[in-house]
């Protein structure tokens, strides 16, 4: 016989069902709550957030007004091919402030400011004084003055040019792909003759490029000059370098333990013993200091001591930092420091492109932070191989060169690396050392991502490669390819 159920008795079901559909809802819900708030916390703790934020923001900005690229695609070409953490973030681009601001799913906001003498600082007010940079580059006017290269019917004897305009056109090969080898400029110098000058499809000539870790070898320069024009002390210890009134607030830890032992020459040469080192995932130390930290000689100098000052080199961003932060000590204003990599060093040998970057307390950033254009690094480059001079001007005081070739430390890997500069052809440790066609004293400034200015005395010449990869590229291969169409 069928059994009947009346209606109190299809409710009652009903409401037990419900009751047992809440009760599973949040043994489900309650623990994927419980995960995204793990997972969220764990980002804010590792600051993840606020540095992708930073690194968005700063990117856009700097390649927008101190490259003097268009806004459109700088977010695809500059910053999506870092990472996958970055396609959290959506950015507002302010073109009539000069302002790009950044956020990270919605959690961290970030803003990117040009500032007059500074380029681009984060979490700064507007500078409505800043001006933009515009490409520019004189290709009707003759090498150095301009940046008319010669065509390859006068480059003569000393070059093979079927072989040289062959590798240029390889430089070339997957530009515009980050993740192939993605060059945006070359160009060659021989014997003070600018052979050849090329940009990237898509690169206005002019357009500055960031130069990442190669700004480290200019932060070596320009204290070299303060050192013998505004008595820095190189061999004091970092302590006792500042003039009275200009030492930062974290001098006063130092004197107290033993990081007091470490000297001007230790930084210079990255010797300096601290605990720290050079990670750049996103949680890494690098990103830390560039986009988390307002202060990143503050950051650097929270380190405590490792090993003894002198004894051991590491290469550490951190440590040009440093350095920036005494050179700052020489300056009886933050107005002159801000414009004297322009008035010491830029301006004497016509590099109207570069900019030399601040963070937000103001120091340079030393270990990353200057643009240039393709051509301006070459006269960098060429400054170096002339030992600072420049025609008839002693640009940078004399001894610069032996300075940047003089390996750190007399043994191990710290051979392969001199005064904030890479010593490539080092037989021992220079990272070309397996490369014979590399000549032992290339001397090279070495940038993040595919950036090289190399300089190589024995060849007379300056070898320049600017990229932004995150694919297959060999710097070593390229520049003994180059270096064998060239006699000495």
């Amino acid at each position: 016989m069928l059994k009947l159920v009346n209606n109190n008795q299809t409710e009652k079901l009903m409401v037990d069902a419900k009751t047992l559909l809440v009760r599973a809802l949040r043994w489900l819900v309650f623990p994927l709550a419980a995960l995204v708030l793990l997972v969220v916390g764990a980002l804010v703790y590792l600051g993840i957030p606020r540095n992708a934020a930073g690194m968005a923001a700063k990117g856009i900005c700097s390649a927008a007004w101190v490259g003097g690229r268009p806004t459109a695609q700088l977010m695809a070409e500059e910053v999506l091919p870092a990472s996958p953490v970055l396609k959290a973030i959506s950015v507002t681009i302010d073109e009539a402030q000069h302002t790009v601001t950044a956020r990270f799913a919605g959690m961290v906001s970030r803003r990117a400011v040009l500032v007059r003498d500074r380029g681009c600082v984060l979490d700064v007010e507007p500078d409505p004084q800043a001006q933009p940079y515009k490409p520019q580059a004189d290709r009707a006017t003759p090498w150095p003055q301009g940046e008319l290269a010669l065509s390859p019917d006068q480059w003569g004897a000393g070059v093979d040019a079927q072989k040289l305009s062959r590798v240029a056109d390889e430089v070339f090969v997957g530009a515009g792909d980050p993740t192939a080898a993605n060059a945006r400029g070359f160009a060659v110098v021989h014997r003070g003759r600018l052979l050849l000058v090329r940009d990237a499809p898509g690169f206005v000539a002019g357009t500055a490029l960031h130069g990442w870790s190669m700004t480290k070898t200019i932060t070596g320069m320009l204290t070299h000059k303060l050192s013998a024009e505004a008595g820095l002390p190189m061999d004091a210890s970092v302590v006792n370098a500042f003039p009275a009134g200009r030492e930062p607030a974290w001098v006063a830890a130092w004197r107290k333990d033993a990081r007091k032992d470490i000297k001007v020459s230790d930084l210079i040469y990255m010797r300096d013993g601290l605990q720290s080192t050079e990670d750049y995932e996103p949680w890494g130390s690098v990103p830390q200091m560039l986009w988390g930290a307002s202060d990143a000689a503050a950051w650097a100098a929270a380190h405590p001591v490792e090993a003894p000052a002198g004894k051991r080199w590491r290469y550490l961003s951190a440590t040009a930092n440093l350095l920036a932060a005494v050179d700052r000590g020489r300056f009886a204003s933050d107005a002159e420091y801000w414009a004297y990599p322009a008035k010491a060093l830029f301006e004497p040998i016509g590099a109207r492109s570069a900019t030399m970057e601040t963070d937000a307390h103001g120091n340079w950033v030393g270990s990353s932070y200057l643009w240039a254009s393709v051509a301006d690094w070459a006269r960098l480059g060429e400054l170096v191989l002339r030992d600072g001079k420049w025609g008839d001007v002693q640009v940078l005081p004399p001894g610069w060169l032996k300075r940047a070739s003089t390996p750190s430390i007399s043994e191990g890997p710290g051979l392969g690396y001199g005064a904030q500069s890479w010593l490539y052809g080092n037989r021992v440790a220079g990272d070309c050392k397996a490369y014979p066609g590399v000549p032992e004293d290339t001397v090279a400034m070495g940038g993040h991502w595919g950036q090289m200015v190399a300089v190589v005395p024995s060849h007379d010449a300056v070898v320049v490669r600017m990229g932004w990869i995150h694919g297959p590229y060999d710097e070593c291969k390229l520049l003994s390819d180059v270096v064998s169409t060239l006699s000495k």
